[in-house]
């Protein structure tokens, strides 16, 4: 039975899963799998602070019975118990029963009571959760099944251990645990695989199939972990990040292979969504991926990808914040509305040198300040007459021959004096502020915009 310690050991050390002084809690249904991580993680020496127990009231008598016993288990080796009672019904239950868990779970972590939550996930539900995932057609993430470590501090230190090795350490102990009857009920899509199916395909295909399958999501694991960090890097080295929006140059996207374009559409609807893709399926990548060739819109769940001249957008519905608009002082500086970038005002002489460090400048030549300077976005209608320019541009055709997308054009920069504009972004001053002239001009105001927390 000391493999069994040994294996969990290695399994912890492996995956990083523990720093030293780590305080854990440990998740316990009753069940032999976490009685058996409870009990092997206080013989490693592991800082066991607490017992977690969720209680879904399914079972009648017999849930109740089980969190006395979790209690009492507790109460005899001196840790706290957290519970709760987290009732589900309707829809798929096990899945809101695991998602009751999680939350509860994580709220653990977020009031400081511990630093990581011990599950009790063995080989065995490794292997049970990548068949199910195959069977219903994942991508290669999927195939990564349970994973050993979470970003929100759930760690699986059983994974290299099986349900047999579990249930034989505890024997080997006399340790009691408790039987859930509903582990057996058919109605349950992953009991039919674990009771069914898979001995099924152990007795006919491969006596080793749950020790193959493991390993298949220790590979894709590995794998996904090197594509996770490849995607990260491209991704801000390619990305346009803005509160739920992400944009990419479509010509970049375009020049990279399909297999990596794919994780960088998924990574984008992660980074614009801020949530997991549920709901995102094949045929929806394969949607983005045919606007880097084209024009065109794509629908996809709680996203909206969108291609206007060389950019692709995916954005939640809605994501867009009004234009920011609002009066500006000279000298003085307010965000661009956008709210990317500052667009600061300066009076300089004439004799002073470019300032360091901007991004974009230009100068209007007044004979003085106005009272009042506004600054806000592109309205529709809106026109003027460029530096270097004899006649007025409507600021659309502007946008359309310097290739702007449609979604930047409200959040566009203009300094305007009352209904007349002064100043764009990338167009310069009006002409007739320009450059010196007979007319007087005495003042000369620098624009420049810089990146939001750059000094002045």
């Amino acid at each position: 039975m000391e493999s069994v310690i040994e294996q969990v050991a290695a399994t912890i050390t492996r995956y990083d899963m523990l720093a030293p002084g780590a305080r854990v809690i440990v998740a316990v249904s009753g069940g032999p799998d976490s009685v058996c991580l409870l009990h092997v993680a206080r013989e490693l020496g592991i800082r066991v602070t607490g017992i977690a127990h969720v209680n879904h009231k399914l079972r009648g008598q017999a849930s109740e019975e089980d969190e006395r016993f979790v209690a009492a288990i507790a109460r005899d080796m001196g840790l706290k118990f957290h519970s709760t009672a987290a009732v589900c019904s309707g829809g798929n239950l096990e899945q809101t029963a695991r998602r009751a868990r999680r939350e509860f779970f994580h709220d653990l972590t977020r009031r400081g009571l511990a630093d990581r939550i011990a599950l009790g996930h063995t080989r065995d539900d490794q292997a049970e959760t990548v068949l199910f995932r195959m069977l219903r057609g994942s991508g290669l993430a999927g195939l990564v099944g349970i994973l050993p470590v979470t970003a929100e501090g759930l760690i699986r230190p059983l994974l290299g251990v099986t349900r047999a090795d579990v249930e034989a350490f505890l024997r080997e102990r006399g340790i009691p645990w408790r039987e859930d009857e509903t582990n057996r009920e058919a109605k349950f899509a992953r009991n039919r695989i674990r009771h069914e199916l898979l001995p099924r395909l152990k007795q006919d295909w491969n006596p080793h199939i749950a020790e193959s399958l493991s390993r298949l999501a220790d590979l894709a694991y590995e794998e996904e972990r090197w594509w996770a960090a490849e995607v990260a890097r491209l991704a801000r080295q390619m990305f346009v990040v803005t509160p739920g929006a992400v944009e990419v140059a479509a010509g970049n996207l375009a020049k990279e292979s399909r297999a990596v374009a794919r994780r960088l559409i998924r990574h984008a609807i992660r980074q614009a969504k801020g949530t997991t893709l549920r709901g995102v399926r094949f045929s929806h990548i394969e949607s983005v991926l045919e606007l880097r060739e084209a024009g065109g819109k794509a629908e996809l769940p709680g996203i909206h990808a969108i291609r206007s001249f060389d950019w692709l957008r995916l954005a939640v519905p809605d994501s867009d914040l009004q234009p920011r608009c609002g009066e500006v002082t000279v000298p003085g500086q307010r965000l661009a509305p956008d709210g990317n970038s500052m667009i600061c005002l300066d009076v300089i002489r004439r004799t002073q040198g470019a300032m360091a460090c901007a991004t974009l400048k230009s100068d209007l030549y007044l004979r003085e300040i106005p009272e009042k300077l506004v600054l806000r976005g592109w309205r529709p209608g809106d026109r003027y007459c460029p530096v270097g320019h004899a006649n007025e541009w409507k600021l659309k055709e502007l946008f359309q021959r310097q290739r702007v997308p449609s979604w930047r054009r409200p959040f566009w920069p203009i300094l305007c004096c009352g209904d007349k504009i002064m100043w764009a972004r990338d167009f310069g001053p009006a002409a007739e502020y320009g450059e010196p002239s007979d007319r007087g001009a005495r003042i000369r105001l620098r624009v420049i915009e810089k990146p939001v927390g750059d000094s002045v």
